[in-house]
């Protein structure tokens, strides 16, 4: 018998569904409103624009629950799509994760703990430059984000308890912080703030910083809406994260389906209410000009005064310690089954004493640090968006494939309203990011790029397997 370390399962239900919502609340919902704002122009827009990607989640965490309950096991969507189609396409997306999607969420998330930290502390600006190397500017900002990375990596590194510990607590204090917000903010909400943004609610066009305003055509507007789905979009990703460490759930075929369902579920009904919360209290003009994109800082300061905006400011801090930590447990399960497969390097295949994939966390961590040193967060935003959901596409196809392919399987857990309701997803999907492409194309362009590299390397690896 081998006395190799193993996953443990030590998570429940509660613990599943934390890592859901804190993975997914970050610093997005503080942050993205204001270029959405910019780019719809109206408060009903606004709030549809964040209804339909509320949709679209929990439509694809429920269609999801099918296939963790098929395939409880560690490494999650990579299994799925490596069942669904080939192991080519899993390691695509496995590839993707390490390199854009996984990697790149994290150091968005650290580059906006970062921005917060900032708040309270002006000495570590993201204005301020530190050294240059040739075109590259450091911040002080970078390296906070980096420093937090670091930190959280080597807590996980510790074993799973301790980032269990860590996930639960953050996201229920985050939770009940974004709770008493909005409770304060509505309450408090100005009737004639409130009147004059829901005052030709649907009328979609460009608003300015400055105020400016300009008309849209259709195709135009369908654009911005895409535009502006980037934002609500990567707010609302890495719910899929639970699926990764199935191998140290209890009970997965039950409790990692609820907990996609519950998680996502919380989260639409926290972000909706954020923005409506944001449209009493703020001005739309002054939620598509809050400084350096701070809308939850400015909504704190009309709500609290001076005072608020502080208090806000380490409340998001929180939040994105604890959207890091939730990321950062879960990433590295992906290369630990990729490794087991031999398309990974082989040491992420190993646990340490903790039974946790040491190596890949702390690969995971080189990757995301060196993100942070890109700065651009709006950038991050349009990767990882575009290239998430394109997966998100093919594994919710994967369930229709897998009907056909294998339809004795054991399914503890259907998906919810098949075939309309992953189907819909499919086209949703499919047409956000078609408009991405014509609209945002550049880093789309970096995206698809990144996923086509990961052909050869594919392959390479696969040759590599087949000498040992």
């Amino acid at each position: 018998m081998s006395n190799s370390p193993s996953f443990k399962p030590t998570l429940g239900l509660l613990d599943g569904t934390m890592i859901v919502a804190g993975s997914m609340i970050g610093s997005g919902i503080f942050i993205v409103s204001a270029d959405m704002t910019r780019n719809v122009g109206s408060a009903g827009w606004l709030i549809a624009v964040w209804l339909l990607t509320g949709f679209m989640t929990i439509a694809a965490a429920v269609s999801y629950g099918e296939l963790s309950g098929m395939f409880p096991k560690a490494g999650g969507q990579y299994v799925y799509l490596k069942e669904s189609y080939n192991p080519l396409v899993g390691f695509l997306y496995g590839w993707s994760f390490f390199s854009v999607i996984q990697t790149g969420t994290i150091a968005a998330v650290g580059v906006a703990f970062s921005k917060f930290t900032a708040y309270l502390i002006p000495a570590v600006s993201e204005d301020i430059v530190l050294f240059s190397i040739g075109a590259l500017k450091v911040s002080p900002a970078q390296l906070v984000a980096i420093v937090t990375i670091i930190l959280l990596t080597y807590i996980n590194s510790r074993g799973v308890k301790n980032g269990k510990l860590i996930q639960t607590t953050l996201t229920i204090i985050k939770l009940l912080s974004l709770f008493g917000l909005i409770v304060c903010g509505l309450f408090l909400a100005k009737g004639d703030v409130w009147h004059a943004n829901w005052t030709n609610a649907w009328d979609i066009h460009q608003l300015s910083p400055d105020g400016t305003v300009a008309s849209y055509t259709i195709a135009a507007a369908l654009g911005a809406i895409a535009t502006a789905m980037v934002g609500s979009i990567f707010s609302s990703v890495a719910w899929e994260n639970v699926t990764f460490i199935a191998g140290e759930m209890k009970n997965p075929k039950k409790n990692i389906g609820l907990s996609l369902f519950l998680g996502t579920l919380i989260v639409t009904i926290v972000y909706v209410a954020a923005n409506l919360m944001y449209t009493a209290v703020l001005p739309l003009q002054e939620i598509a000009s809050a400084p350096k994109d701070r809308v939850a800082v400015s909504a704190a300061q009309s709500i609290f005064g001076n005072v608020g905006t502080y208090v806000i400011a380490v409340m998001i801090m929180i939040s994105t310690f604890g959207c890091n930590n939730g990321l950062i447990l879960s990433g590295a399960r992906v290369y630990y089954t990729m490794a087991k497969d031999g398309l990974f390097f082989k040491k992420t295949g190993e646990l340490n004493k903790f039974a946790v994939p040491e190596f890949g966390l702390w690969l995971q961590c080189l990757v995301a640090s060196l993100l942070c040193l890109s700065g651009k967060y709006g950038d991050l935003l349009d990767m990882v968006s575009f290239v998430v959901v394109i997966f998100y596409v093919l594994t919710i196809l994967g369930i229709f494939i897998l009907r056909k392919k294998m339809p004795e399987a054991e399914r503890p857990y259907k998906a919810f309203g098949y075939p309309v309701i992953p189907a819909l997803y499919i086209l949703m999907g499919i047409a956000f990011c078609v408009l991405l492409v014509i609209y945002k194309s550049t880093y789309v362009k970096w995206g698809l790029l990144i996923v086509a590299i990961g052909i050869p390397i594919y392959y390479i690896a696969v040759a590599n397997k087949g000498k040992k």
